[in-house]
């Protein structure tokens, strides 16, 4: 073990991480233990879920934080390689929850299907840890199990991520005042073990060795696998099948429960085999983005006319989604790569600032749900377009000051770090102005019969932006044909990206109030017909709400 008196900063960002990490473990565990039903107001059930999916995102964005770099310090593969590989698979995380979620609604329920999603997803993560020998893609057939750790993630996300918010719901009757609170503290939980993960396994797998990081990112899956099922109890029923005796049914001469698990795990042989061939996952969802959108058009005009103009005013929003994303997810792309060659770190991991953007969303998003309610009572609130236009903005003014800071400090110059945490800043107070905001309008301007469409339709957006976002990273090499990305490269790109953004944006805001009256709110009332979302109640999230699904509420 070093000495302490040797510890740089990165050594004691991990140490003070796994502190509270533990702190919060123990507090959670004497909270669970506790002999009555509800603890600080709020069911047991609602810890089990939270540690669960503080596991989970503790895995995920660990693994995540390692991915570029280690696609490209150890398999070798160039960086616009890297960079689509990152992208392809990203997007595809955030398309599976949509089927995952509907295999949950119609037959597995919430609780069976977190509980094969955690599985697969722990089997996963401890694949990545399976290096080979180190002489890269090109040679070395233990890529194929790397592309397997993929797959699993990949299947396993689409059943996890899709249900486990939706049990939240659920342990709280629909006029329970405790709802919001309770996925507060469920958002909580996502960032803490979004920037714990992201902390620790990023550390591990930098400063010790990739196997280390991911193992990390496995145990901790596991760890969540294993909260779920001792707190099964504590769930109160929640979350079963909505016809159990259809599970028991023989489908080719075997249960029904256990095809839809065969099912999952051909899923995994497919998105195994289509992985491998990025460009085709684009090709892929342009494809289906264009026939989803065309369909829902189709359904838009069999509407009324003010229900049609609503679809027209989510399509507007949905469409945002990829030019955001696109961007924002240049933080586990290309933003890493430009951190670890050309930023002063000052000795802390490369890896270790994406733990920033979650630390943010912690302390900001408070700060923003407020800001919201103090202007809507003084009739100052930006409506919800202008919100999203004006988070385009901030996301293109953090390219800018990126940029402005590399040029400052000199071509030959490494870059503050200082610039890197206002990057972070900007894009994460962006996120807070679109990605609630939007899932919200969605939710509420959704007709019943369309309102799993839209919602599906809003994360395909957002899977799109993932894509785009891997292929911006191969822009940024030399020649621009995805080769190694040098400095100036990618603050032309970057300087780009940004006054495209600032000025869509802008453009976003001027014809918001357009835009506004499509959504008719004069005419949109509450109602008793069960086309409310479950689990929408989206918090100060996660980046691009992941965890959310597209299940109706049943009408009561």
């Amino acid at each position: 073990m070093k000495d302490m008196a040797l510890w740089n900063e990165g050594d004691w960002i991990a140490v003070i991480a796994s502190v509270i990490l533990a702190a919060f473990l123990v507090i959670g565990a004497l909270a669970i233990s506790r002999p009555k039903e509800e603890v600080f107001g709020h069911p047991k059930g609602l810890y089990v879920l939270f540690f669960a999916e503080m596991w989970e995102r503790f895995s995920y964005y660990g693994m995540r934080a390692l991915l570029v770099l280690y696609l490209v310090k150890h398999w070798l593969y160039s960086d616009g390689g890297a960079s689509l590989i990152y992208g392809a698979y990203t997007s595809l995380v955030y398309i599976t929850p949509v089927l995952g979620g509907w295999l949950a609604d119609r037959y597995l329920g919430q609780r069976k299907a977190v509980l094969f999603g955690a599985v697969l997803l722990t089997a996963g993560h401890f694949f990545m840890a399976f290096e080979g020998d180190g002489s890269g893609y090109a040679n070395d057939p233990a890529l194929n199990i790397f592309w397997l750790a993929l797959a699993l993630i990949i299947v396993g996300s689409g059943f996890l991520k899709a249900n486990i918010s939706v049990i939240v719901g659920q342990l709280y009757p629909r006029t329970d005042v405790r709802r919001d609170s309770a996925y507060t503290i469920f958002y909580i939980g996502i960032n803490l073990g979004a920037a714990a993960g992201t902390i620790i396994a990023g550390y591990l797998g930098e400063t010790i060795g990739w196997a280390y990081g991911f193992g990390a990112a496995g145990i901790g899956m596991l760890l969540g696998l294993v909260v779920f099922v001792l707190g099964k109890p504590l769930l109160r029923g929640q979350g079963e099948p909505p016809v159990p005796a259809k599970l028991k049914e023989k489908v080719a001469g075997i249960n029904l429960e256990w095809m839809l698990y065969a099912i999952g795990l051909l899923g995994v042989a497919v998105i195994w085999a289509l992985i491998q061939f990025q460009e085709a996952i684009g090709w892929i969802l342009l494809v289906s983005g264009a026939a989803l959108l065309l369909y829902v058009l189709k359904e838009a005009f069999k509407l009324d006319n003010d229900s049609r103009d609503r679809v027209f005013a989510m399509i507007c929003i949905i469409l945002l989604m990829p030019l955001f994303w696109g961007l924002f997810e240049q933080a586990g792309g290309s933003v890493n790569l430009f951190t670890d060659r050309y930023v002063d770190r000052q000795g802390v991991p490369t890896s270790l600032f994406q733990s920033i953007n979650p630390i943010y969303i912690i302390l900001l998003g408070p700060l923003f749900a407020g800001l919201w309610q103090f202007l809507g009572k003084r009739g100052w609130e930006p409506n919800t377009y202008a919100k999203m236009g004006l988070g385009i903005v901030q996301m293109g003014l953090a390219f800018i000051v990126l940029v402005l800071g590399a040029n400052a400090a000199g071509s030959q110059a490494l870059v503050p770090v200082l610039f890197i945490f206002l990057f972070y800043l900007l894009s994460t107070t962006g996120e807070l102005c679109l990605s609630p905001v939007g899932l919200s309008a969605i939710n509420r301007l959704s007709v019943r019969h369309m309102a799993s469409l839209m919602m599906a339709a809003f994360f395909f957006g957002t899977a799109g932006g993932n894509y785009v976002a891997g292929f911006m990273g191969t822009l940024m090499g030399e020649g621009g044909e995805g080769g190694e990305i040098t400095r100036q490269g990618a603050l032309d790109v970057y300087w780009s990206m940004g006054l495209v953004a600032a000025g869509i944006g802008a453009f976003v805001v001027l014809i918001s109030p357009l835009v506004k009256k499509l959504m008719h709110l004069d005419t949109l009332t509450d109602d008793e017909i069960g086309d409310d979302l479950e689990g929408q109640r989206e918090g100060p999230g996660e980046a691009q709400g992941a965890g959310i699904h597209p299940t109706t509420r049943p009408s009561h």
